[in-house]
């Protein structure tokens, strides 16, 4: 009966290292694109939630956003985004608040517009835009190197 060399399991041993070096970087990369792909649909639906609440109570509805904190509120709802994005919000002067962006949706369906772009720790940008006229919600994703 005959058994490994130790050359042969040092090469075994070398193969599997190697094949970790690779997949634990790509596990990463694709843990933090899944915190950001979460993170994105929360701001989209509480977008769209504040927009039919408007709707339907007949009273304009204020989506309040804390870029340091990562933290949006809407009435009693609140969502806090995980840590490691950055979050930068575009919203009117007017109804902006003190350290808090506000993005208002009118009962007409109309919004102040704006938007909140989130980067992640990797190089790219989703940026979620209110259309000011419609309340339409869009998202596009950018390079944030650029």
């Amino acid at each position: 009966m005959r058994g490994f060399t130790l050359v042969e399991l040092l090469v075994a041993l070398a193969i599997a290292g190697l094949a970790l070096a690779v997949a634990v970087p790509a596990g990463f990369r694709f843990y933090d694109g899944m915190r950001t792909r979460e993170a994105v649909r929360d701001v989209v639906t509480l977008f769209a939630t504040a927009r039919q609440q408007a709707i339907t109570s007949g009273k304009a509805r204020d989506v309040l956003v804390w870029p340091e904190e990562r933290r949006l509120v809407l009435g009693a709802t609140e969502r806090r985004l995980p840590g490691g994005l950055r979050v930068t919000v575009h919203g009117a002067a007017e109804v902006n608040r003190e350290r808090a962006g506000v993005i208002r949706f009118y009962p007409e369906g109309g919004t102040s517009g704006g938007g909140v772009d989130i980067t992640n720790p990797g190089p790219s940008t989703v940026a979620i835009g209110v259309d000011w006229l419609t309340g339409r919600v869009t998202q596009a994703v950018g390079d944030a190197s650029r």
